[in-house]
């Protein structure tokens, strides 16, 4: 098994997510052996009319933050798709940056669940949980 270092995640998040994933400027703050931590920084772009980050974004960190989790996991980035995702809104997050801490539930052969809990910076309060379910899919040649 190969390892899954800072190095590797960084060239992930450059390589692997679309170009509008890029865009929210994400850094990875942790690794480990079932879970990841990313951070999205605040941005006004990333809001709604009443200055409240909307939840598509917050579901997009949910998301790219279960990648990490499962990639650092596994030892290494394998494809894999979104099976499900289930969020839950607690309160609003404004005006500071968004941290995901996604956990590893179970990593299969072909199925991997997590679950995902934002807060805000400095807060240690919820702003949303959310449940993940992903397909493995196999190595393209």
């Amino acid at each position: 098994m190969s390892t899954f270092d800072q190095a590797a995640a960084e060239r992930m998040l450059a390589d692997v997510f679309a170009p509008w994933i890029q865009d929210l400027n994400l850094s990875i703050e942790s690794l480990g052996a079932d879970g990841a931590v990313l951070r999205m920084p605040f941005s006004e772009r990333l809001c709604r009319d009443n200055g409240v980050i909307c939840g598509q974004a917050l579901m997009s960190l949910a998301d790219t933050a279960m990648v990490f989790a499962v990639s650092s996991a596994g030892g290494a980035y394998r494809p894999m798709t979104t099976v499900d995702q289930t969020m839950h809104f607690l309160r609003p997050a404004a005006n500071a940056a968004v941290l995901a801490e996604a956990k590893v539930v179970r990593l299969g052969r072909t199925m991997a669940f997590g679950s995902v809990t934002l807060t805000t910076d400095g807060d240690p309060r919820p702003v949303a949980i959310a449940q993940l379910a992903y397909a493995l899919l196999p190595e393209s040649k």
